[in-house]
């Protein structure tokens, strides 16, 4: 049996550890608690800080998109003009409301501040009066045609992607008719369910299958789906489902025949840039190769006749 002393101390040493132990455990709480408050506070204001920096770069967009809503009001241009620009925004997958204002404002601003940046960087005697004129008439003409060129490579890149998404949209739609879904209900599924692979052609998809729903002619709404992006092979799929309509033909009958249609013109697409390869494979190989096949085989004899000219 241990001595009562002993026993005392022993009590007293576990009461000091359990103490220190909970003391410690306080202060981790502690300690996690500010951690946990000065972690939210940080992450209150970078989202206060991103939220007006969104809302700064709103504001500005929203005074670009207003000049050229002003503008486009004023009848400074003319109506076939900005049905033009609106149709070319259209298609390029630019479809918001003040997208037309946006690119109008856009042209107007850089052609304004280009000139004006390109006065104030070139000093006055760094080059001639005439090359300066120049220069500052070229920034403005680069100004004037930027958003062009912007909008036109944006087209041309959303055009190709609904191009690539069509094919495996109409096996998709084949599908959904053959499971005796109805043209709408298939837009609207197909549209959902391609979207994380090609969201152009699922944005196409669930336009129609929106102005479907809205409009009192639905031969409109198809043809609207070619219309819009200018595609021949959209437009073929709007006369294909209205002929369906029109004349009672099994829809999946229909989209498998186009479907197969399409694979094939993709193939035939795919064989012509494969036919192509040799054509432009012809400069690099005169360019390259064809030196390094002569030094080959002309070298040792060119060594030799420059040697025996050398001993001569």
């Amino acid at each position: 049996m241990m001595p009562p002393h002993l026993l005392l101390v022993l009590g007293c040493l576990s009461f000091g550890m359990a103490g220190a132990g909970w003391w410690m455990l306080r202060g981790l709480a502690r300690q996690e608690l500010c951690d946990r408050r000065i972690a939210e506070v940080r992450q209150s204001a970078d989202a206060s800080a991103q939220h007006r920096s969104e809302a700064q770069g709103g504001l500005a967009f929203r005074l670009v998109a207003g000049l050229g809503a002003l503008l486009s009001r004023s009848g400074i241009l003319p109506a076939s003009t900005l049905a033009e620009l609106e149709q070319t925004l259209v298609s390029a997958g630019m479809r918001q409301s003040n997208v037309l204002g946006l690119f109008i404002g856009a042209k107007l601003l850089l052609c304004l501040v280009l000139p004006i940046a390109v006065y104030l960087l070139l000093p006055t005697g760094a080059v001639a009066p005439a090359v300066r004129m120049m220069l500052i008439g070229g920034g403005a003409i680069v100004g004037l045609l930027l958003p062009d060129f912007i909008v036109r490579r944006r087209r041309a890149k959303y055009l190709a992607a609904v191009g690539r998404g069509l094919p495996d949209a109409l096996d998709m739609l084949v599908i959904c008719s053959e499971a005796g879904l109805g043209l709408e209900m298939s837009l609207d599924r197909v549209a959902g369910e391609i979207a994380p692979a090609h969201p152009a052609i699922g944005a196409e998809l669930k336009l129609t299958c929106g102005e479907l729903r809205v409009l009192a002619d639905r031969r409109s709404a198809l043809t609207n789906m070619g219309t819009r992006t200018g595609l021949e092979t959209l437009r073929r799929l709007g006369a294909t489902l209205i002929q369906t309509m029109q004349y009672g033909t099994p829809l999946s009958q229909a989209l498998r025949t186009l479907a197969t249609e399409m694979r094939y013109e993709m193939l035939m697409r795919f064989e012509a840039q494969a036919a192509r390869l040799p054509v432009l494979l012809t400069v690099p190989m005169i360019l390259f190769i064809l030196p390094c096949i002569f030094i080959v085989v002309g070298g040792p004899a060119g060594l030799t006749v420059a040697r025996t000219f050398i001993h001569h």
